[in-house]
């Protein structure tokens, strides 16, 4: 996601719809972590989370947050800075997370992804601009699909495992940033730069790609509310999940 909801504007322009992208995931964010909290953390329903439409619904949140933050990285006067900025939001979901509930701890959770991709594409981005939009998204698309699975040891196409990468790679833990996590990680909440950063470079892509085809008429469609949501998206991704918690501690106290 593009979780700082800023830098949406251009010659006096904002486009909102991809404001309303952002605030439609960040409910669907929110009703996920819900369900997640009442189902896994309170033990209602042990299973729910390896239902197959549990995970359909988890990525469809990912993908939509970290495409639309790769779009808005065209916007972005420093890319650097908001990184870094982001970064330090992670870092501090982190030290919440692992202070409240060590057991449901954040380690380099969709900030630091999307921190660390804007940073990374933002130093790259005069050589990433030589190639064709299209061509770039396409690239970049493949590459997501290809590293898929690298966080679990392979490369390949979307779970069709094909080489299996050395143990190596995944015997040092702090690794795990990069995507390869040691046999003892575990992370509530982890979006390794393998494969996550080539999605981030595909938005970055299809945002070129639509101004190349006079496209950007189509996003300056405002829905409201929605749109309000996701300008503010990086504050309601960072006080949903506390809000959430206190409201079920006080929910679910015996009575």
């Amino acid at each position: 996601m593009n979780p700082n909801g800023k830098a949406l504007l251009k010659e006096n322009k904002r486009y909102y719809l991809l404001d309303s992208l952002r605030g439609i995931s960040i409910i669907s964010m929110i009703a996920f972590h819900l369900c997640y909290d009442l189902f896994m953390i309170y033990g209602i329903n042990t299973s729910w989370y390896f239902y197959p439409m549990t995970a359909v619904w988890e990525r469809s949140i990912c993908v939509v947050f970290i495409l639309v933050s790769g779009m808005c990285l065209n916007f972005t006067r420093n890319g650097i800075k908001r990184g870094i900025l982001l970064n330090l939001a992670g870092f501090a979901v982190t030290c919440v997370t692992v202070i409240a509930e060590p057991n449901q701890a954040v380690w380099f959770g969709v900030l630091n992804l999307i921190g660390c991709s804007m940073m990374i594409v933002s130093v790259l981005s005069d050589n990433l601009k030589k190639i064709r939009p299209l061509s770039g998204a396409l690239i970049s698309f493949l590459l997501y699909a290809v590293s898929y699975d690298v966080p679990k040891g392979y490369v390949g196409l979307f779970g069709l495992d094909i080489v299996k990468l050395p143990d190596f790679l995944y015997s040092c833990k702090y690794l795990a940033f990069l995507g390869f996590p040691s046999s003892d990680f575990f992370s509530t909440d982890f979006f390794p730069l393998f494969p996550w950063i080539f999605l981030f470079a595909a938005g970055f892509y299809l945002w070129n790609f639509i101004v190349e085809k006079n496209l950007t008429k189509y996003f300056e469609l405002k829905i409201p509310v929605l749109d309000k949501i996701g300008r503010y998206s990086l504050w309601i991704y960072l006080a949903h999940q506390p809000i959430i918690m206190g409201i079920l501690m006080l929910a679910m106290q015996p009575r």
